[in-house]
């Protein structure tokens, strides 16, 4: 069994106190990160927001908004270091889950297109590529096109 199994995790609601823990991981993860703001703003408006702990210590989290049959996937982040054993996985079935809790038949996001990773994942979870959104992400070389990815619930 892998090591970061050994560990106990849990995941509970997002709090305004772990928004500059949180932010430190999102700023190790991206280029171009959510800001404080973006997670502050986000938790005032009262969109579904998760950390998953091992020991005390947040080592993923996500923001889901969820409104009139729909949700949004709006950033599914797991630190750096603990990536590479389902954790992703494990936190974005806890944010199907959310989603159907909120009645939602379907859930979208959209993604990077060189995220490669994480365009897998989602493909492996169910989801569907609906569009592209061309020039959507600032990059070091311009601009990013956006992959719009749908999976229907059967909640």
């Amino acid at each position: 069994m892998s090591a970061v199994f050994e560990i106990a995790h849990r995941l509970r609601p997002m709090t305004e106190a772990d928004l500059p823990r949180i932010h430190r991981i999102e700023l190790a993860s991206y280029d171009y990160p959510w800001s404080l703001g973006n997670f502050a703003d986000s938790l005032s408006a009262g969109y579904s927001m998760w950390v998953r702990e091992a020991e005390g210590e947040i080592i993923g989290y996500y923001a889901l908004m969820a409104a009139a049959g729909e949700a949004h996937l709006l950033n599914l982040t797991i630190a750096p270091i603990w990536r590479g054993h389902g954790l992703g996985r494990d936190l974005l079935e806890h944010c199907v889950a959310r989603a159907c809790d909120h009645r939602a038949t379907s859930l979208f996001l959209d993604v990077r297109a060189s995220n490669a990773a994480a365009i897998a994942l989602y493909r492996s979870s169910g989801f569907v590529d609906l569009a592209v959104r061309r020039g959507y992400y600032p990059a070091r070389q311009g601009r990013e096109d956006a992959l719009i990815m749908k999976k229907d619930l059967a909640c």
